[in-house]
């Protein structure tokens, strides 16, 4: 019979779709089963629409086989089959979706909603060719007594003649090519490899695919431990998935079994967000929080994004897109019929849709967390445990885009309640004329406390959040203020808590001493902005504060990244002036301008010390401790 070419464009189209639109060549099965479901759905829906067929969904299946020898994959279906014109129109023309064409056709129709068609581009069925050299296509339409092979070896077209075939439906048979450099196609005739791949894209297809797999038993009347080969027909896929059934339906082990067994983790998930959406983005989502952060969860080698499913064929593995960075952590699925697709369904359209769907999975995941710290605090301070650093980083992150979402869901350890509190929890508590929420930032809780700055604000009985993780700073500055609330470092230069009677006192001392404090400053040159007397201190003799938006904890922070270039926070040396040192200081100001300088390097050294920063120079430092105690 005359081999018939391809009714498009060119040849180049054809060559087009088998090499260029598929990133993998695995992806071929997962199209033929696809249509194969489509087809199934085609016959389905006619037998509801007018009862003709006397079929009911329990009467459909896909087989699946391989045979070694012949180099050869059969799938089969029972579904509508294609008589001869529509094998020429749907295989013959590229691009030419049969599917789609049914979907549009019965889109008004009563039972449209019980049909799921998959397809729609008429392209999948050529991603056959990047793993055979001949694909042959025998079907028979449901009560007909004709059956046609379509055969075509590719680009050089493809033939139709009429053949024999036992029921209606489809049988596509693949004739794999021969390996060739580093090109391995005896993969594909493996049946584990098969089944591997069933599983991965298409272990949500609403009906059963089946394969006849090689299994091992021991042999009957054999000795201890032989054992024999034997071969069963096997349900290689799920069908329903979990995610498309009520939550009441559902329980708690089936949760945590399918997480632990879909995403390899052997810890039950921490939360469970089972949530379906129907309107502008129809979809269901099952997310999942894990009990604790993976191994290389803060590293560049993680990956984030949701599995992507298109009516429970498997699109994606991560898709990215579907979550913010602040939620990375989140694992789980998104089954839609809506998302626009690219032609290889490898990629998703970056469309209104999918802005939708991410939009509202934010909101379901912040929801859900909010609801675990209202109801269940210790379950939700282990997730912050492993998790908070990304939340912190989320709001520091995209110039604050995030700090509303995630604000709520910040916790921080409080010097007055002794563990770790919401912001939201703090302000409840705020004296009546507090105007701001006072932090202090240090490697450890420990350190903070003792910290010479916080001496005041604990003498006042204020409240203090206290900052251990770099970017808790940082993150607090982007927010800038909480209900109304700024945020204020207690080593800022200007807590401004005394009183007027207190800042009259401070400013005639400050004025009895400014030749002493000058000298103080002359000595230190550029290492501080300025030396003052402090009004916070209480037992310690000095300490370091500072002025403007960089901290000293900022810079420490910084200035450890890999780059080259350091900066450096506006630092002012803050003497108390109640404390014995600033006596001795008094004295040696009329009898030893010298040994004042020497003072000044030794107590700036010593609250470099004090705010775990390093000294410039240990030997000088060591060298000034020991001029003053000869």
């Amino acid at each position: 019979m005359a081999t018939k070419q391809f009714k498009a464009e060119s040849k180049r189209l054809l060559d087009l779709m088998i090499n260029s639109i598929y990133t993998h060549r695995e992806i071929f099965l997962r199209e033929l089963i696809s249509n194969a479901s489509d087809a199934i759905d085609k016959l389905y829906y006619k037998s509801l629409s007018d009862g003709s067929t006397g079929l009911s969904r329990d009467d459909f299946a896909i087989n699946l086989s391989v045979d070694k020898a012949a180099r050869t994959i059969t799938l089969s279906d029972n579904g509508c089959g294609m008589t001869k014109e529509e094998l020429e129109q749907n295989l013959g023309t590229i691009a030419k979706s049969g599917s789609l064409a049914f979907k549009k056709e019965n889109a008004d129709k009563e039972n449209k909603d019980d049909i799921d068609i998959i397809g729609q581009f008429g392209v999948g069925f050529y991603s056959a060719f990047m793993v055979a050299d001949c694909v042959k296509v025998i079907s028979k339409v449901c009560g007909s007594d004709e059956a046609y092979c379509w055969e075509s070896h590719g680009v050089d077209g493809y033939t139709i003649e009429p053949c024999e075939k036992e029921g209606h439906g489809t049988d596509v048979i693949l004739t794999v090519k021969t390996n060739k450099d580093e090109e391995n196609y005896d993969e594909f005739l493996e049946s584990y490899r098969l089944q591997q791949i069933v599983r991965k894209y298409s272990d949500y297809i609403r009906y059963p695919i089946k394969m006849e797999v090689e299994k091992r038993r021991p042999k009957e009347g054999g000795e201890e431990n032989e054992t024999e080969t034997y071969t069963e027909v096997e349900t290689l896929n799920s069908m329903v998935p979990l995610w498309k059934k009520n939550k009441s339906e559902i329980t708690a082990e089936e949760y945590n079994n399918f997480y632990k067994e879909k995403f390899y983790d052997f810890e039950d998930p921490a939360k469970v967000i089972h949530s379906s959406t129907e309107g502008s983005a129809t979809y269901n989502a099952l997310l999942f929080i894990p009990a604790r952060a993976p191994y290389n969860y803060y590293t560049r080698d993680y990956e984030k994004g949701l599995q992507l499913y298109a009516s429970g064929v498997m699109i994606m593995d991560k898709c990215a897109d579907l979550l913010p960075d602040c939620f990375s952590f989140v694992r789980g699925l998104v089954d839609s019929q809506d998302l626009s697709l690219n032609i290889s369904r490898e990629m998703l359209q970056h469309d209104r849709q999918l802005k939708i769907i991410e939009g509202r999975l934010e909101k379901k995941i912040k929801s859900e967390l909010l609801a675990m710290l209202n109801g269940e605090r210790d379950k939700y301070e282990a997730f912050f445990k492993n998790f908070g650093l990304q939340l912190k980083y989320g709001v520091y992150s995209e110039y604050g885009a995030k700090k509303d979402l995630l604000k709520d869901l910040l916790l921080f350890y409080s010097s007055s309640e002794k563990k770790l509190v919401t912001i939201a929890e703090y302000i409840g508590r705020m004296k009546e004329d507090q105007k701001n929420i006072y932090y202090a930032s240090g490697e450890t809780v420990e350190r903070i406390d003792h910290l010479p700055q916080i001496e005041l604000l604990k003498d006042k009985g204020y409240e203090i959040l206290y900052l251990t993780d770099d970017v808790d700073e940082f993150a607090l500055t982007m927010m800038h203020e909480y209900d109304g609330k700024e945020f204020k470092s207690a080593a800022s230069s200007d807590l401004n808590l005394e009183s007027e009677e207190e800042k009259e006192a401070a400013k005639k001392q400050t004025e009895d001493n400014k030749d002493l404090l000058a000298l103080m400053k002359e000595a230190l040159g550029d290492k501080v902005t300025a030396v003052s007397l402090s009004q916070r201190l209480k037992t310690h003799p000095v300490c370091l504060a500072s002025k403007g938006a960089l901290s000293l904890e900022m810079e420490k922070v910084l200035n450890a990244m890999p780059n080259d270039q350091k900066v450096k926070a506006e630092r002012v040396l803050e003497i108390n002036a109640n404390h014995p040192v600033f006596n001795t200081l008094t004295k040696l100001f009329d009898s030893d301008k010298d040994k004042v300088k020497t003072y000044a390097h030794l107590l700036y050294s010593q609250a470099m010390l004090i705010e775990g920063m390093p000294i410039e120079d240990p030997v000088e430092f060591s060298n000034q401790i020991c001029e003053l105690m000869a």
